[in-house]
């Protein structure tokens, strides 16, 4: 019997120095995110549909560049093309990044209206996949890096 309790007690102390050295290594690898995880500029392609207003209504496709400053600021230059009709456009506001890398940005269209976004920041930073959350739009976006690796 007593062979048998310094058996389990020797087993339940090394499984709880195993757990206690990856834990931490586990938490290291998932560092979160913040505003400094979008510092540099992506290539961004979206697609979707407008429903309002009226005269906007129709298939919606893009394509562009977005430049995050690492401190919740934005700036961006698109081509539309919203129902057939090509549309450039250039774009100013800001964002904001969870820990969790989930976020949202507002940003002023040239086009003289607001447009905001939820998005999750994946590939470690190097990828942003975003949709656009304003009634009358069903728009979804893919932005990535240009220079992955490094923020320009």
């Amino acid at each position: 019997m007593k062979h048998s309790t310094i058996a389990k007690t020797l087993t339940i102390a090394a499984v709880t120095a195993l757990g206690l050295v990856i834990t931490p290594t586990a938490k290291a690898d998932d560092k979160g995110c913040s505003n400094a995880s979008l510092k540099g500029t992506f290539a961004q392609m979206g697609t979707g549909t407008i429903t309002a207003p009226p005269s906007m209504a129709g298939p919606l496709a893009n394509v562009g560049v977005l430049t995050f400053d690492g401190n919740g600021g934005i700036i961006g230059s698109l081509v539309n093309s919203i129902n057939g009709a090509t549309v450039p456009a250039t774009e100013t506001g800001t964002y904001k990044v969870n820990a969790d890398c989930t976020g949202s940005y507002t940003v002023q269209l040239s086009l003289g209206f607001p447009a905001n976004a939820f998005f999750v920041v994946t590939d470690g930073g190097n990828e942003i996949q975003i949709i656009i959350t304003d009634p009358g739009a069903v728009i979804t976006c893919v932005a990535k890096r240009l220079y992955p690796g490094r923020a320009i």
